[in-house]
Parts: C-alpha cells; structure tokens; sequence
C-alpha cells in the first residue's frame, strides 16, 4: 500500500514497503523512536535503496547500499555515515516484511556477521578533576545543578530534567532515578519509564547533597515569588519561572558553557564512569550506577 492504494507484493518497491511498515509500528513504539526511524528510513535507506522491487532485494544489494552509505552517506555531502543503526532498523523491517509473507527470507538477516557494518567507534572525551572544579564558574547561573547531576551521579540529560524532589532523600543521600523526559524534533514532550524501563539508585556524594539542599531553598524562594508553593511534585532543574527545562534547551546551554573544555554534557557522565573506574570501582557497580542493561556497555564505551 502506498498513498493508500493496493500495490502487488510482486511490484512492492523498498520505499513503498517501508513507508507501510513506519505506519505498522508507529502504535507501538515512542514517538522519539519513531521520528528517529523515519528519519534514518526516509533520508538514508530509502535514498540508497528505494528503486529496489522488495521481493527481488538482494544481500548484495544492502552490502553495496551500506559501502555507498559509508564513502557519501552524509546529507550535507561532507562524506560518509556510519550504516549502523542503518542496519539495525533495516533488520528490523525485513523481518516483518518476512511475517507479512512479502518476503521468503529477510536479506538483512541473510548477512554475515563479518559483512554487517560496526558501529564507528570514536574517543570518548572525559573531564579531567581540575577542569572539572573549574565548574564553579557556573555555580551562579541555573546550569550548575544539572552539571552536578551529570558530573557527579552520571545521569542522562532525560533523566536530569524530568526528577522531581520526591525522588530525592536527601538525609538518606540518595536520588532514584524513575523517569526519562523525551523531545522530538516537533517539540512534543513526553515523560517516560527510565531508560530501558529499569528505575535505580543513586547514592549521591556529599558535594551534590550541599548543592541540592541549597538549590532547593533559591528555588523555594523563586517560587514564592512568583505566588508558588514549592513542594515535591516539583521537577529539580526548572526555568526562572518554574516550568520544566526542555532537554534540547539544556544542551544547548551546557554545550555553550562547555565549549571551553570541548565536552559535551553527556561527555560528563562518561567522565564520571571513567572516574569510578579509574578509583578501582567494581565495574559492576558503575554499569548499575549509570543504568547500562549489560557491563560489557560500560566496559565497551
């Protein structure tokens, strides 16, 4: 089907199918992960392999899409792009392609492991202990608690601006992490499960208690200005005028206050798993303090 007309199985073009299949899954995935899909679908596959009839598609014909992804993938013309999660999603849609009997065998699947493109793995930025202190520059501006969170607890940019006070104790230090806050490229916001739905526990050092227990006295008094009442259901990280912050807004603010260093705000909680690690900290310890479903992710990045 395509435009919502019929199409024969046997004339059903990649593009075609694809579109069909981005209609089948929308129900049943996020909407991030659906406009990340169409995204990879509609302006990387479909441009490598939309003229292909889907029932006379060839391994060979996704090998040569992925070399051509590789050597000019980029939009922007200023070389390649790794076919990666390329791959992964183009896996995903032969596979029900094959269910849906469009197909006798998926040609992704028919791969080799040896033939399936690696993810490009590119040095990981840390922040060194002193660069780190230097982050008492920001101890004025309303970016210091979220590089706090990220620094010292390892948490993802979702995960800072979607906790809320009920979730810290902070006579007991600790902070669960229960919820991720999702933006799509439409601005739509969503809060979600944490992470791969596993909630956790962060044991949270001494600094970041003095810090939380003092920002939630200027956010207290901010509010009562405003003719608010502060109390748990608030979200930690806000605006000055209480609302939410928007994740992209704060990358966009750590990232200008980063610059200096050239990291980036998920860099610190990479930096804060290097830390550990490099203090002889069990790695099984770090992978459950980051939220990572395997150790070998931690171990590997």
């Amino acid at each position: 089907m395509s435009g919502g007309s019929y199409v024969e199985p046997s004339k059903l073009t990649v593009l075609q199918f694809l579109e069909r299949w981005l209609k089948h899954i929308k129900p049943n995935v996020t909407p991030k992960t659906h406009e990340r899909y169409s995204d990879l679908l509609n302006k990387n596959i479909a441009q490598l392999l939309e003229a292909n009839i889907l029932s006379k598609l060839q391994p060979i014909d996704i090998s040569e899409a992925y070399a051509k992804a590789l050597e000019s993938g980029r939009r922007d013309g200023k070389g390649g792009l790794s076919p990666h999660h390329m791959h992964r999603v183009l896996y995903t849609a032969l596979k029900q392609a094959e269910r849906w009997r469009l197909i006798n065998r998926s040609p992704a699947a028919l791969l080799e492991k040896r033939d399936r493109p690696k993810i490009e793995k590119k040095p990981v930025r840390t922040i060194d202990a002193p660069a780190a202190a230097a982050f008492d520059a920001a101890r004025e501006r309303r970016l210091f608690i979220p590089l706090i969170l990220a620094t010292l607890c390892g948490m993802r940019r979702g995960e800072i601006t979607a906790v809320r006070w009920r979730a810290i104790d902070l006579n007991n230090a600790q902070l669960a992490v229960v919820a991720s806050t999702e933006q799509t490229d439409a601005g739509t916001i969503r809060e979600k499960e944490a992470k791969s739905g596993r909630a956790r526990t962060i044991a949270l050092p001494q600094l970041a208690v003095e810090e939380l227990r003092r920002w939630r006295l200027v956010q207290a008094e901010e509010l009562l200005r405003l003719g608010i009442r502060a109390d748990d259901d608030w979200h930690v990280v806000t605006q000055a005028d209480g609302s939410p912050l928007r994740p992209r807004s704060l990358t966009y603010a750590a990232s200008k206050f980063l610059k200096e260093w050239k990291v980036t705000l998920h860099s610190l909680r990479h930096s804060h798993a290097s830390h550990m690690l490099a203090s002889n900290i069990h790695p099984k310890v770090v992978q459950e303090r980051l939220g990572h479903s395997s150790i070998a992710i931690t171990m590997d990045i």
